[in-house]
Parts: structure tokens; C-alpha cells; sequence
């Protein structure tokens, strides 16, 4: 699933071709995604002018003076700019046509990603109203994930990944934010020190950081928005390397299960 680098690398990269541009047309060919889209409400939007393109967690905001829309990527899907005379493919299912004869194309085999039509006040919208902070917020500190951590006993990979505390922390980046700061994702997250939180907010910041320079993790089909993979994959220290030695101490890298999902870590280097 694309997580918060691979969401704002799509961002930056679509953004300079339709920021301040006039849609013209809405073409909806699947409208059963994850919930129905909402077309007559997109179909209203023409000629609008689209004021700009933000990201919130892992959705992506439209923000037309009329409205939002909410644009998800689900498990496998993606936004590129294309030429409005390319080919359709099988799974490209909407296309937001604008006047600079560019279109913005979702292309979802999956479907299981999401257009939602929010209105004039899209951050009450339940999907975004209880959303912890951006990670590179002012907000988001060492002292604010300890302060919210005290007396919770779950592993603090689970902390950490829970999006009313901090948005974007997925499995991957959660996995090599806690291999950085030196703490094992099994660990109480009420047991962790506040210099250890502090250590472990930097890593979160400075590993999503380099993720989107890098444009992102390539895993499954992922591509940005200019249809070009992203490279983070290459420096991944622990998600994915199960058995394999750890590039500070060298020895094996353990694995375990924690929420249903795949925890890597070294037993050595973390604590």
C-alpha cells in the first residue's frame, strides 16, 4: 500500500501541472471503488479552477473554490499526468480533464482505493477529522509521544503506526524509523524514555524525509506521479531483510508478528 512518501512524492509530482488550471471535464468509467464515487457531485465541478493540490495522512485534497475532492490510492493504485489523447487502460478508471490538455488519470486494478466528494469543510470529514499530527509538523516531538505513550502498554511499533498519533508511520517506515533510533518494535511503548521518544520522533522525520527524496519505496507497482518508481527501496535496513545480517552489527535480523503485519529488527542493535 503507498504510504506517506510514496502519497507526497505523487503529490509533488502532479502538482505543477494542474495547480491554478481549469478542469473541463470529469470522466468516471468505474465509479465502484472502495465506496461508490460520487459523480454526480464531480460532474457539478466544470469549469472550475483547482486552487490546490495538499496532502493529509495518505489522502490527497483537490481543493477547488466549489469544494474537495479526496483522492486515496488503495493497495495498488496510482495518479499520473498524462496526455488527454493517451490510450485508456483496463484499470484506469477516472480521468480529471483540464485546460491545458493534460489529464490527471487514477489507474486502480485493485480498487480498493477511494474519490470522495467532500464539500466545503473537507477537514471534518470523518476520515480526516480525528487524524493525529503531520510528522513534520511543530506538533509532532519526542515529548509529544511521550506524553500520549504513558500507561499504554501495546508494542510501540503499533503506537507509532496508530494514525490518530501520528500520521504516515506505515509498516515500512515505521520498521526502519525504530531500527534507527535504537528501540525493538515490541517494546511497551509506555516503558520508553522520553530521550528515546525524542531520538525516535528525529528518526521518524529523517527517514520518511529521505524516502520522499528518494520518491518513495517500490514495492508491488508503485510509481510516482510521473510514472517513474521510487528508489527508498534500496536503503531499507530491516522491512523485508528477515534473516539477513544487519548492516551495523551483522548479525541475523529477526522477525515477528505483531498487529497481523511483519516486524524486522535486530536484537542486537535494538532494545
Amino acid at each position: 500500500m503507498p504510504e506517506l512518501p510514496e502519497v507526497e512524492t505523487t503529490r509533488r509530482g502532479i502538482a505543477p501541472h494542474i495547480e491554478g488550471r481549469s478542469l473541463v471535464r470529469v470522466l468516471v468509467r468505474q465509479p465502484q471503488l472502495r465506496w461508490p464515487v460520487p459523480e454526480a457531485d464531480l460532474q457539478q465541478l466544470p469549469p472550475a479552477r483547482l486552487v490546490s493540490v495538499q496532502r493529509r495522512a495518505k489522502y490527497l485534497l483537490l481543493e477547488f473554490g466549489k469544494g474537495t475532492v479526496l483522492l486515496h490510492l488503495g493497495m495498488s493504485g496510482s495518479l499520473r499526468i498524462v496526455e488527454q489523447q493517451e490510450a485508456v487502460g483496463r484499470h484506469d478508471h477516472l480521468d480529471l480533464l483540464f485546460d491545458n490538455d493534460l489529464t490527471l488519470r487514477l489507474t486502480d486494478p485493485r480498487r480498493f482505493g477511494a474519490v470522495l466528494w467532500l464539500g466545503a469543510s473537507p477537514r471534518e470529514h470523518p476520515l480526516l477529522a480525528k487524524l493525529g499530527p503531520e510528522p513534520f509538523s511543530d506538533e509532532f516531538t519526542g515529548s509529544y509521544l511521550y506524553d500520549r505513550s504513558r500507561s499504554r502498554k501495546l508494542p510501540v511499533k503499533q503506537f507509532i503506526m496508530d494514525q490518530q498519533i501520528v500520521t504516515g508511520a506505515g509498516n515500512i517506515y515505521a520498521s526502519e524509523a525504530l531500527f534507527h533510533s535504537g528501540i525493538r518494535p515490541t517494546r511497551p511503548a509506555g516503558r520508553i524514555s522520553l530521550l528515546r521518544y525524542q531520538r525516535l520522533a528525529d528518526a521518524i522525520k529523517e527517514t520518511l524525509s529521505q524516502a520522499i527524496t528518494q520518491g518513495g519505496t517500490t514495492l508491488r507497482d508503485f510509481v510516482g506521479g510521473d510514472g517513474k518508481p521510487g528508489y527508498f527501496q534500496q536503503q531499507l535496513h530491516v522491512y523485508g531483510r528477515t534473516g539477513l545480517p544487519c548492516n551495523r552489527c551483522g548479525r541475523p535480523l529477526q522477525e515477528t508478528r505483531l498487529g497481523n503485519r511483519s516486524s524486522v529488527y535486530c536484537s542486537h542493535c535494538q532494545r
